[in-house]
């Protein structure tokens, strides 16, 4: 099966909402709302490309993709429905600006529009704020950022409100527009 522009996508989880406590699993959110995004899964595997266009991406791939993308919500009338994207329980049909980043060979990559920065911890023992505001350590470059001379480990500045917090991995990390990394700091410093 293969789209004229979309791509197919399979996930084995919607949610990402299970933690273990000891040998028990817990579940940490059960409800359908506007606010369960933060356990919505964001990772899928590529079952086929578009065929209208080149891509980078190949069959086989993760991706790590927008969360309303594998999302259930409720309608005005209260009844529960699946996303646009949704084909059958594992397969989804993916817009290309809905893909931030790809992984193959172990090795995770972002799409020329975006890439994700790891938050850095605030230094400043004054501020009640855990973590330094618009910057971060670049983490998943792509080959825009690196035509600008920025390379993974960087630390870079960012616009205001342009990060969008990701777990991937285990890891926070802030998925940022490329157009929104606003300067380069230089390599993190070895701590």
């Amino acid at each position: 099966m293969r789209s004229l522009y979309n791509y197919i996508i399979s996930t084995e989880n919607r949610y990402d909402n299970k933690t273990s406590v000891g040998d028990k699993e817990l579940i940490l959110n059960t409800e359908i709302t506007e606010r369960d995004y933060h356990f919505v899964n964001r990772i899928g595997k590529v079952v086929s490309t578009p065929i209208n266009f080149k891509t980078p991406i190949k069959p086989g791939d993760e991706v790590i993709v927008h969360h309303n993308v594998f999302r259930r919500w409720f309608d005005v009338r209260g009844n529960e429905r699946n996303s646009g994207s949704f084909i059958d329980e594992d397969k989804y049909s993916v817009y290309g600006d809905q893909i931030y980043a790809y992984k193959r060979d172990d090795e995770w990559r972002g799409l020329p529009e975006f890439c994700f920065v790891k938050p850095l911890p605030n230094g400043d023992k004054w501020s009640i704020l855990s973590e330094r505001k618009l910057a971060g350590e670049l983490v998943y470059t792509n080959d825009y950022l690196e035509s600008l001379g920025l390379s993974v480990g960087d630390v870079v500045g960012f616009t205001p409100a342009s990060e969008y917090e990701f777990n991937i991995d285990g890891t926070k990390l802030y998925r940022i527009q490329s157009i929104d990394v606003t300067i380069n700091y230089g390599c993190k410093e070895k701590t």
